[in-house]
């Protein structure tokens, strides 16, 4: 990719786009930029991975033709606000904020600027993440493709709407959590059973890493996966009619149902 990004802060997830840029070799290190408050930040930065250090956030958005917001949310609107006089016309502002919509993010920046909503989950920290791309109307589509590169550089990444956001936070950015409990309540059981804790976890994620993959590369249907593991009479369907007695499936479901519901009210606010 012939373009130059910038960064505008670069916390965990920052960093994660960051090195899938530079891993997968989509964008060579010396065009991109970086800027954060901490001096000492931006040269560990520049050291680790070759690219460029920028002196402020307005440097950035003069240089860079791709600009990512990657700074908390509480503090994005007023950074966008500082650098807006000085983005090129057509630079495409990427803005990894959760919570903060296109219409909002376009009272800052004006309302002829390319923006991108982006929401990255945690596992991008380990090159598999998953993110939800979301353009407005003025984003051409080789803007939106050069974005859905990149954040492919560190795992999946599809183009949504807005109104998806909300289920987007349920089943992939607040997801990791009830996978973690998952895990961690295997793992408890497996150390009940008399195994080392270390090992229970290693069997564990591993279990539902491998699980996952056979979802996502043979596209057959969660619920046929799980009959082929239930033998007639055997131990699996044990263990399955444990869960459906306590509600599992229905408690997944009304946790989701409450975070979509909460992601829209932080959304309003």
């Amino acid at each position: 990719m012939d373009k130059k990004i910038g960064f505008i802060g670069c916390g965990n997830m920052g960093k994660a786009i960051l090195g899938g840029l530079i891993s997968s070799g989509l964008v060579p290190a010396g065009n991109i930029w970086i800027y954060t408050p901490s001096p000492d930040k931006v040269q560990a930065l520049c050291e680790e991975y070759g690219i460029n250090p920028a002196q402020s956030a307005q440097e950035v958005a003069q240089i860079a033709d791709i600009v990512f917001g990657a700074v908390k949310p509480n503090i994005m609107l007023k950074v966008l606000s500082e650098v807006n006089s000085d983005l090129n016309k057509d630079t495409v502002i990427i803005s990894i904020a959760a919570g903060i919509t296109l219409e909002t993010l376009a009272k800052v920046l004006g309302h002829d600027r390319k923006i991108i909503r982006a929401m990255p989950n945690t596992p991008a920290l380990v090159n598999a993440g998953m993110t939800s791309v979301t353009p407005n109307a003025l984003v051409t589509p080789e803007d939106v493709a050069d974005a859905v590169s990149i954040f492919r550089s560190f795992g999946q990444a599809e183009v949504v709407s807005e109104a998806m956001i909300h289920p987007v936070v349920g089943v992939s950015g607040s997801a990791p959590a009830y996978v973690f409990m998952f895990i961690e309540a295997m793992a408890d059981a497996a150390v009940l059973g008399g195994m080392p804790r270390k090992q229970a976890y290693q069997f564990a994620a591993q279990a539902v890493m491998g699980s996952a993959k056979m979802v996502l590369e043979t596209g057959t249907h969660p619920g046929e996966l799980k009959d082929m593991v239930c033998s007639p009479g055997g131990t699996t369907i044990e263990a399955v009619k444990v869960l459906e007695e306590r509600g599992f499936r229905a408690a997944v479901m009304e946790a989701m149902v409450k975070c979509m519901a909460k992601s829209e009210l932080l959304g309003k606010s």
